[in-house]
């Protein structure tokens, strides 16, 4: 009988450890739009982020910069409306998202672009000067 209790004791901590702390955080963050997709690159030169938001428009954005700390997040609300004869319907739909980024010290954060199309947000953080690579140098010899 010892062997069961153990696994019955153990049974709470593995779906803790799959679903969290409550079982309804696995499927409420599966229904809720919450993050977007992202791509990070990095060239010589530059990183470029890259989220992949269809359906949102320019002004849905909002990126902010404090203390090297690049914040990009957005806020959105629909309202539809149906209405006929017989049945009035009201639909709301309302999504955001916030990520956080910290940003290294070899970036020039006073040079951030940022752009939208096609669905896709992309942001630009260019590097310092002195941070980007330098190309092979051969030094001769006296």
């Amino acid at each position: 009988m010892l062997p069961n209790l153990r696994t019955r004791a153990m049974l709470p901590n593995l779906l803790n450890e799959f679903f969290g702390n409550e079982p309804s955080n696995f499927f409420k963050a599966s229904s809720d739009f919450t993050m977007p997709s992202v791509n990070i690159t990095e060239n010589k030169n530059e990183f470029k982020i890259e989220f992949a938001i269809p359906g949102f428009k320019t002004e849905d954005f909002k990126i902010d910069i404090h203390n090297d700390v690049l914040k990009i997040s957005s806020e959105k609300e629909e309202n539809k409306d149906e209405a006929d004869d017989k049945v009035v319907r009201k639909e709301f739909l309302y999504s955001s998202f916030e990520r956080t980024f910290i940003l290294p010290d070899s970036v020039n954060s006073d040079k951030i672009e940022a752009s939208y199309k096609d669905g896709i947000l992309q942001v630009v953080i260019p590097k310092k000067e002195e941070a980007k690579e330098k190309p092979l140098r051969t030094i001769k010899i006296s």
